[in-house]
């Protein structure tokens, strides 16, 4: 093109937008488009009937989320939820490692030290970590609901195994 002499660099360069990126602040696309996301961390369990309550009526606003879930009667298991615009995917992830026997978890503990980092005296390396990524979403507004669904100070003096089961085939038989 440049041999045709069809071409004129300095009309290209003083119309062409790449020049008004250079000279202007940009607008990441996500600010442009109302793209935002935030991690949903809490180191309580869901009640099961609210948390399926909460995935039937599913924000809107958020378009993608995947992360684990700490679900009450499983207390061994840790949960992978995967979620793409209407599609939502719950299964088992793993076991927790605090369901393991105490020296085994010693060990683990020793191998990877970063995993002590996350791990409570308690409940050990059991907790809810989410990325929720949404178009216009309000945070906070999203995280109160989350918020309602986990267990309560009463709920997590009891027998969590007795809850109803809204999720009959999401673990694997053993």
């Amino acid at each position: 093109m440049s041999h045709t002499h069809l071409f004129d660099f300095e009309k290209a360069s003083q119309s062409a937008g790449w020049i008004k990126e250079l000279n202007e602040e940009h607008t990441p696309e996500t600010e442009q488009y109302g793209i935002a996301s935030f991690v949903y961390r809490r180191k309580r369990p869901f009640h099961p009937e609210r948390l399926m309550n909460w995935l039937e009526n599913w924000p809107v606003e958020v378009v993608r989320a995947k992360g684990f879930v700490w679900l009450a009667p499983w207390n061994d298991w840790g949960i992978l939820l995967s979620q793409a615009g209407t599609s939502i995917s719950i299964q088992a992830a793993g076991r927790w490692m605090a369901s393991y026997p105490e020296e085994d978890i010693q060990q683990l503990l020793q191998e990877e030290e970063t995993w002590g980092e996350k791990w409570d005296d308690t409940y050990g390396d059991r907790l809810t970590e989410l990325v929720l990524i949404g178009i216009d979403m309000n945070a906070d507004d999203i995280e109160r609901s989350l918020d309602e669904c986990l267990l309560t100070d009463e709920e997590m003096k009891e027998d969590w195994t007795r809850f109803p089961n809204p999720f009959p085939s999401l673990l694997p038989s053993s």
